[in-house]
């Protein structure tokens, strides 16, 4: 197994943009390998950020085993790349939709002490009101992303303003009422405010 990481490394060293064919590979390996839960942990070990991508692909799709979503939650939010925390992301999406996004430990993310994981959902479920629930259920996805328009940390700030755009392009006037009942004078709100308006008339 330690060959067949090395193998990745070497395969993966010449990615330095995009995810695609890291994702595929994941996918394929997550298919057909029998050990795939100790290839998803070996692998995280990687200097190369590139496999800690792959890893991170591989936990998503094992995201249903609780010992690694609290490991993603625990140990890759930590992680200091930040094209792995994009990975992050993704594969919290994956996990949600296993689970349903309904059932899954969205608000206990969303509340996570770490600015990483708490971005891991509001990028990860973009664009929130396509995704299963959230669509027949607008109003929920809006709740949960104004719960963190004043958050610490400008990361999420932008990630929430952001996916408050998107839902803005279908659902203006739900947009429109959140907004209008937030005080701008205080600038982490403002600066929310600013994006998710951005196509408001």
């Amino acid at each position: 197994m330690k060959d067949y990481i090395k193998s990745l490394e070497k395969e993966f060293s010449e990615i330095s943009n995009g995810f695609k064919e890291i994702e595929k590979k994941a996918l394929y390996d997550f298919k057909s390998n029998n050990h795939i839960k100790e290839l998803a942990y070996l692998s995280y070990k990687s200097d190369s950020y590139q496999v800690r991508m792959y890893s991170v692909f591989l936990f998503g799709y094992l995201s249903e085993d609780k010992e690694i979503l609290n490991f993603m939650k625990d140990i890759v939010s930590k992680d200091n790349n930040w094209r792995v925390q994009e990975i992050l992301a993704k594969s919290f999406d994956e996990y949600c939709k296993r689970l349903g996004y309904e059932k899954s430990i969205i608000d206990e993310w969303l509340n996570d002490s770490n600015p990483n994981t708490r971005r891991a959902v509001t990028e990860g479920l973009r664009i929130w009101t396509n995704k299963p629930y959230f669509k027949e259920n607008p109003i929920e996805a809006i709740k949960r992303l104004s719960n963190l328009k004043q958050d610490n940390s400008e990361y999420v700030r932008k990630s929430v303003g952001n996916a408050l755009r998107d839902i803005s392009k279908k659902y203006p006037k739900l947009i429109e009422t959140e907004l209008n009942n937030w005080n701008l004078e205080i600038k982490e709100i403002k600066q929310v405010y600013k994006l998710a308006s951005k196509f408001m008339k």
